[in-house]
């Protein structure tokens, strides 16, 4: 018995654990640090836990039992997905995601961490079951939680990553299609096996999409931005500045704020544009193979940068916003910048 555990254990809990590792290692950016990888995967292990219950809740609630066919059909897909789905949603409330392959590995962790729990637990309740069934649990199932929470991330982010604030509703496409894909798999439609290998075939093939898509928009986004920040830069320490469209506005504000007030919002202008500048160099240089240590000088910034957002106050910070490039990528950008060893 426990000789046959060590067998289906690997087959069972690993593959999806596997591609994730893959998944990490052909991000050429590499955007995300292993702890926050690490975090996710707990959040969607807490999920596992917490649908547990729900799903016992719903099944009383509904008088349908968790073993009825109709149930993981029709009612756990919507209890798992939200629920995953949510740790996707604090992820872009905190600015944790800033491209598709971001969204593709965030969205794949969060589902490996879910189905390597939920593998756990049939280990321990069904360990004697044919091998079958932990090639279908480990390379189906699994990747099925890992590969819907992925789309429903990249689907998510496409619609969002223009906004500021987000509407809700934006996020209704990417979870109405990653239920609707899992209760499709838990239907049966096809044998489990061939369902396994259509997962296996068709969710590498999205992510090549996505991955070639995503490295191409990120480089044409730091060029373009890149040249936008220097200009600007550029504006603010040379003669053009009065001039300038951001000078005239500064001069107009000093009829509603007070002047050492105006001051620091030229003094934020600067080292918000110069943090982001170095948040693009160093993307810049991953690109090209290379990494570059964050100094004391640049942590030095984002310190004075949180001083100057207490002495500007909100509503300064509203009048600047325009001014700042201020999406969520391009908080995005330097969330990498600040959180880099």
């Amino acid at each position: 018995m426990f000789t046959d555990i060590l067998i289906r254990a690997p087959v069972g809990l690993f593959p999806v654990l596997i591609f994730l590792v893959v998944l990490l290692y052909l991000d050429s950016y590499k955007l995300i640090r292993f702890k926050t990888i690490l975090w996710v995967i707990a959040s969607g292990a807490l999920m596992t836990v917490l649908a547990y219950f729900v799903n016992g809740f719903l099944s009383e609630q509904l008088q349908i039992e968790v073993s009825n066919s109709s149930f993981p059909r029709y009612v756990s897909p919507i209890s798992e997905e939200v629920l995953k789905a949510l740790v996707i949603v604090l992820l872009f409330r905190l600015n944790r995601i800033g491209f598709l392959v971001d969204s593709a590995i965030m969205g794949f962790a969060v589902g490996a961490g879910f189905a390597f729990v939920e593998n756990l637990y049939y280990l321990q309740s069904h360990g004697d079951a044919h091998i079958a069934l932990w090639v279908v649990r480990g390379f189906g199932t699994a990747m099925m939680h890992g590969a819907v929470t992925a789309i429903f991330a990249i689907l998510s982010q496409t619609l969002t990553e223009r906004h500021m604030k987000i509407n809700p509703l934006l996020y209704v496409p990417g979870l109405a299609t990653a239920i609707a894909l899992h209760s499709a798999f838990n239907h049966f439609l096809l044998p489990p096996i061939l369902t396994t290998l259509c997962i296996m075939v068709f969710f590498p093939l999205v992510l090549t999409i996505v991955f070639r898509k995503s490295a191409t928009h990120m480089h044409e986004w730091l060029e373009l931005d890149f040249d936008a920040d220097a200009r600007l830069l550029y504006q603010i320490n040379s003669g053009e500045f009065a001039e300038s469209k951001i000078g005239l506005f500064l001069h107009d504000l000093r009829d509603k704020f007070d002047g050492p007030i105006v001051v620091d919002m030229l003094c934020y202008l600067r080292l918000y544009t110069e943090l982001a500048l170095r948040a693009k160099g160093v993307l810049m240089m991953r690109e090209n193979g290379l990494d570059v240590a964050v100094g004391d000088r640049t942590r030095e910034k984002f310190t004075e940068m949180e001083y100057l957002e207490n002495s500007i106050g909100k509503t300064g910070l509203l009048a600047l916003r325009p001014f700042l490039h201020m999406t969520r990528k391009d908080l995005w950008q330097l969330y990498v910048l600040e959180d880099k060893d």
